[in-house]
């Protein structure tokens, strides 16, 4: 039997802190929805993981966001990932070196995502600058293709000053009106708040695999995979919905693959001080 098919049975299920970390974002996720339907608090906005240039960016969120989860489907899915493939990680690792191993990953994935987001915004306000000085409606459809509304109620209101745009194209309010509306989309974007275990579960995910790369895992617990092949689909994955122009899931794909990023980088350098 290969050391890679082995499961020694004197391992724990539920190690230091795994079980502790599962115990913590449980808390963060039950204080969320408690303090938000009593008293109207929100804890995702003050813990979650804000843009440096907003007004509402803490340096300790690189910290606190990945404690705090969307909703339930959310931290169901990241727990059981920390589960599945955490206990092995700690029991072989310790738990010293486990925990260094997720927090940098987790604040690594939350650095990865912010310069993502930063050079958007970088583009979106060149654009801007640019459309500023020349707004028309045609530049403006193109503006809004770039850098999509990410409400509704903000979409409706530039379909609708489009519209009656057209009809009196040399009307001032209507260029003014529309370079706002160009202002208001990135400030929309520069005002989404990353939270979630993700990237440092994707950290681990990417471990996982390279510490075991023959292991077998059953996903839907049916279909069994190698565990190298499993992290290369999913990194493969977040490549392509990272860099999709139609990835428009509110997913943090940057954030996932900053996370096996940092992982791979801080395996290579055990390895290389003969620490693994």
């Amino acid at each position: 039997m290969s050391y890679e098919q082995y499961s020694p049975g004197g391992f724990k299920l539920l190690p230091t802190v795994v079980k502790n970390l599962l115990i913590i974002n449980v808390i963060c996720y039950v204080a969320t929805i408690s303090l938000q339907s009593t008293f109207r608090i929100d804890l995702t906005d003050m813990f979650g993981l804000h843009f440096v240039k907003s007004d509402h960016f803490r340096s300790y969120q690189f910290v606190t966001y990945m404690f705090f989860h969307a909703d339930f489907g959310h931290i169901l899915y990241n727990m059981f990932a920390l589960w599945m493939f955490g206990y092995l990680l700690e029991n072989v690792w310790g738990p010293k070196r486990f925990l260094t191993y997720y927090m940098i990953t987790g604040i690594g994935a939350g650095l990865i995502q912010t310069a993502v987001i930063y050079w958007h915004i970088s583009g979106f306000e060149s654009a801007a600058q640019a459309y500023s000085a020349a707004p028309s409606p045609e530049a403006f459809v193109s503006f809004v293709k770039s850098c999509p509304p990410r409400s509704q109620e903000l979409l409706d209101q530039m379909n609708a000053l489009l519209s009656q745009w057209q009809s009196s194209l040399g009307d001032v309010h209507y260029q003014r009106q529309s370079v706002v509306y160009v202002y208001d989309l990135i400030r929309q974007h520069m005002d989404v708040t990353t939270i979630g275990a993700s990237g440092a579960v994707y950290g681990i995910l990417l471990a996982f695999g390279m510490m075991f790369p023959n292991m077998l895992v059953f996903i839907y617990f049916l279909f069994p995979i190698k565990a190298k092949w499993l992290v290369l689909i999913y990194g493969a994955i977040e490549v392509f919905y990272g860099i999709s122009n139609n990835a428009t899931d509110n997913v943090a794909h940057f954030a996932h693959l900053g996370g096996m990023i940092f992982g791979f980088f801080m395996i290579l350098y055990w390895k290389r001080n003969a620490r693994i």
